[in-house]
């Protein structure tokens, strides 16, 4: 009896985890965006988890009507790899979207990652807008 009761308590407990693990895709976590250099292109960054990769949505109020080069570097804001890691798409009237295959946010979580948006691709030296991702 005690047998019989052991095994359906790992029985319950192993089709709990299943359950748990599949409920938890997608995964979605919010970055703040913070305006630099006197910019004022303040934000949001929505990054998910999909099947084709991670998909970044960056979203800033005084957004430049031109492009503006955007990355995930490695680092913090405060002290930024000043090579990129990861390229997305150009902020264009402060949006972007992108997806970027075979990271997650999991894997950006393990390390220290940031989102940088620079002020032009003539002025790859001026940030205008960096969120941590944590």
């Amino acid at each position: 009896m005690i047998k019989k009761l052991a095994m359906l308590t790992c029985a319950v407990l192993i089709g709990s985890s299943v359950l748990a693990a599949g409920a938890a895709a997608p995964k979605t976590l919010t970055v703040k965006m913070n305006a630099l250099n006197k910019s004022g292109e303040n934000g949001t960054a929505i990054l998910t988890d999909t099947p084709k990769g991670l998909n970044v949505v960056v979203k800033l109020v005084n957004g430049a009507k031109f492009a503006q080069p955007t990355h995930i570097h490695i680092g913090t804001c405060g002290k930024i790899n000043k090579a990129p890691e990861y390229g997305l798409s150009s902020l264009v009237n402060g949006t972007s979207n992108t997806t970027v295959p075979g990271i997650t946010i999991t894997s950006l979580l393990k390390g220290h990652f940031a989102i940088n948006v620079h002020k032009s691709a003539d002025d790859l030296a001026t940030y205008v807008s960096c969120g941590n991702i944590k």
